[in-house]
């Protein structure tokens, strides 16, 4: 097959998976997020001059095409053109991921955070997290100095995905303390999810059979873990399950409240909430070099996350896979004095490479080898048991 060919075997992909975009829309996402992917930038010039020279076509011609699907119908030429709706594209986003996951795992883990792009942008985003990684699947983009509540914007994104998921799934929802809001604990337990939301240790609860004390008296010591039903907060009263968990490795305790039962729940499970960081280092620095662009309008930033989101997803399904087929490591065949068996009583280094860098690496290596490219598959890692931050090195 011709590279051409693997380029119009990525428009049926991203044709299938998000129908809400018209032909010429969809097509123009699949050149953009084929590019992103083997140039290894979001750099409008830079992907010009690549597919210019796998389509046979005049960079100039390229680079306007590109250009313009990021922006509003009326800045346009042609009586056809159109604009971009983004948010309709959010659950097709998701059920794109889902349609990729395994069969009998029924488990799915969202985070939401905000990060920020100088004093330009504030983008608010849910994100999959899987597997170190972080997939942007709804987000909406702000002016940084722009005043105003960020409940609405949550509350529609919310609104875009609840139809992707299946009823019998369960959906953890994790925040960070800066988010934690009594109306988003609500609001994710109103769509059948379950929030996992950490909080500062200073406000108090109590339990059925004692009266209010601070939060962080629940850990007896400066490691260990606790988890109990409780009603949270004296001013404005929560019942909800308190988890906490300290240990050696980690400055500061977590205290997380979430509408599951305490034995239903680790505390542990919020470090998959840090994934996301990850995800916001790959869509920057460490990926596709975001901050570097020039776009000044959000709207038109917004659709060009689009584009960020679709490679994302391709970069880390192929990643994912290809970790998976991984031979399983091993202490045995080390020596006694090995470093790896120094360092495994410490934090465990799950992975060398992202799935993200992995998954790039491997769509190089089938384009230099001539072997078809992967569009990838999800395969999640079990929910962790134990309370520490893996490592990823890039």
């Amino acid at each position: 097959m011709s590279r051409q060919g693997e380029v119009y075997q990525w428009m049926l992909v991203v044709r299938e998976h998000l129908p809400q975009l018209s032909k010429p829309q969809a097509t123009v996402l699949a050149l953009w997020s084929f590019g992103v992917v083997i140039v290894g930038t979001c750099g409008l010039t830079s992907v010009a001059g690549f597919l210019g020279s796998v389509l046979g076509q005049k960079e100039n011609t390229v680079r306007q095409r590109l250009r313009e699907w990021s922006w509003e119908a009326a800045a346009k030429q042609g009586d056809q053109r159109r604009t971009v709706v983004v948010g309709v594209c959010f659950a097709a986003l998701l059920k794109w991921v889902l349609a990729w996951w395994p069969s009998n795992e029924k488990r799915l883990a969202l985070a939401l955070d905000a990060t920020t792009l100088g004093q330009r942008f504030t983008v608010l985003a849910v994100s999959v997290v899987y597997r170190g990684c972080a997939i942007p699947v709804a987000w909406t983009v702000r002016r940084a100095t722009e005043a105003g509540a960020w409940r609405p914007h949550w509350l529609a994104l919310f609104g875009g995905l609840t139809a992707s998921v299946p009823e019998a799934w369960t959906v953890l929802v994790l925040a960070d303390r800066g988010l934690y809001a009594r109306w988003l604990f609500e609001q994710v337990v109103k769509l059948g999810w379950h929030p996992f939301l950490r909080i500062n240790p200073n406000g108090k609860f109590r339990t059925r059979d004692q009266d209010y004390r601070p939060i962080d008296e629940v850990l007896n010591g400066p490691t260990g873990v606790w988890s109990g039903r409780v009603t949270c907060f004296k001013t404005h009263p929560l019942t909800c399950s308190l988890l906490a968990g300290h240990d050696a490795e980690h400055d500061e305790a977590w205290f997380i409240l979430t509408d599951l039962a305490p034995e239903a729940a680790r505390v542990c499970w919020y470090g998959l909430r840090t994934w996301i960081e990850g995800g916001f280092k790959d869509l920057k620095r460490g990926g596709w070099q975001w901050q570097h662009t020039r776009m000044t309008d959000p709207a038109r930033v917004e659709r060009f996350w689009l584009v960020l989101a679709v490679a994302t997803l391709w970069m880390v399904s192929v990643g994912g896979e290809a970790e998976m087929n991984l031979p399983a490591s091993t202490f045995d065949d080390l020596p006694l004095t090995h470093v790896a068996r120094t360092r495994s009583r410490h934090l465990p280094l799950t992975r060398w490479l992202s799935c993200f860098r992995r998954g790039r690496l491997r769509i190089l290596a089938a384009l230099i080898t001539g072997q078809p490219l992967s569009h990838g598959r999800f395969q999640p890692e079990p929910w962790p048991e134990q309370l520490w931050i893996e490592k990823t090195y890039p």
